[in-house]
């Protein structure tokens, strides 16, 4: 008897559970279809979500203060752009340990667009399968500081180009740009690693010297993620020879639209000089009177 009410109490209960799940599964895919899904390496989604924190990206103007970085800069100068140009469409994120897997995305229509800029020497060989925006950071713009451990004093002491000559660095042939320049700098070695959290953690430990990297906004420049804290050699800089540009897959189905969308509000937010302001405030564009560039 006991079984036979307790069956018969159950049965109610597993239909009313059945019909809330059905209806929540409905739900996020019906979110799902309704927005654009995009990938964002989990560390640049975390420190976008600290600094938006739940502001309408349209009317985000001041871009100083914490977990401001340049690929957050990105991200919401390429939303603001769309939503200008007229893309309507929603956006839903999918944060994890993405990097070179985006392009792969971006090429067969998975990703409709990298809220993380390219560099032009990167856009351009894939320009059979995405569209490629006009410059957000133009050719002479980006200046990356050299970032290394506060422990590391020798690669601290750098002055000029060929203090250079004893120090190591690392990068990746992946980033074109990035990779010529430090090629053409007099290094003692350059070390290849396809993974930027690699990277970071290598110069920290000090098993390599230096990494270059966007000027970040904190009061003293500094960088640092979980046990990773890494410092600039101060006023001293490296300019990286190349534009900036959003890429667009031409295989999503809003691809072409985007692609229109963001030129055109790129031009409205270049007229209004909002995109060298967003770069200024965050602390990527430097003052050249300031922070000496040793490879002119």
């Amino acid at each position: 008897m006991a079984n036979s009410s307790y069956g018969f109490n159950r049965a109610p209960l597993t239909k009313a559970l059945l019909i809330i799940a059905l209806f929540c599964i409905t739900q996020y895919a019906y979110a799902r279809q309704d927005s654009v899904l995009i990938y964002i390496r989990d560390d640049v989604y975390i420190d976008y979500l600290k600094f938006v924190a739940d502001r309408d990206i349209s009317l985000i103007d001041n871009f100083s203060g914490e977990n401001i970085r340049r690929d957050v800069v990105d991200m919401i100068i390429a939303q603001q752009a769309l939503k200008l140009g007229g893309f309507e469409h929603r956006f839903s994120y999918a944060p994890g340990k993405v990097n070179f897997r985006n392009t792969k995305m971006l090429q067969n229509g998975q990703l409709l667009i990298s809220f993380d800029s390219y560099w032009q020497q990167d856009a351009l060989p894939l320009a059979s399968k995405v569209y490629i925006s006009d410059e957000v950071i133009r050719n002479g713009e980006y200046v990356a500081g050299i970032y290394t451990s506060p422990e590391n004093s020798k690669t601290l002491a750098v002055k000029k180009l060929s203090d250079l000559a004893e120090l190591t660095s690392v990068s990746t042939p992946k980033w074109r740009t990035d990779w010529k320049t430090l090629q053409d700098l007099p290094l003692k070695s350059l070390t290849q690693d396809d993974s930027w959290l690699s990277m970071v953690r290598m110069v920290n430990i000090q098993w390599i010297d230096f990494i270059l990297m966007p000027f970040n906004s904190t009061p003293d420049q500094s960088f640092t993620m979980d046990k990773v804290h890494l410092v600039p050699v101060k006023n001293i800089g490296v300019v990286l020879k190349d534009s900036r540009h959003f890429v667009i897959s031409k295989a999503h189905p809003r691809g072409q639209e985007a692609y229109l969308a963001i030129n055109k509000g790129l031009k409205i937010l270049r007229q209004q000089g909002a995109i060298v302001k967003a770069y200024q405030q965050a602390g990527f564009f430097v003052d050249r009177d300031i922070v000496k560039i040793i490879n002119p």
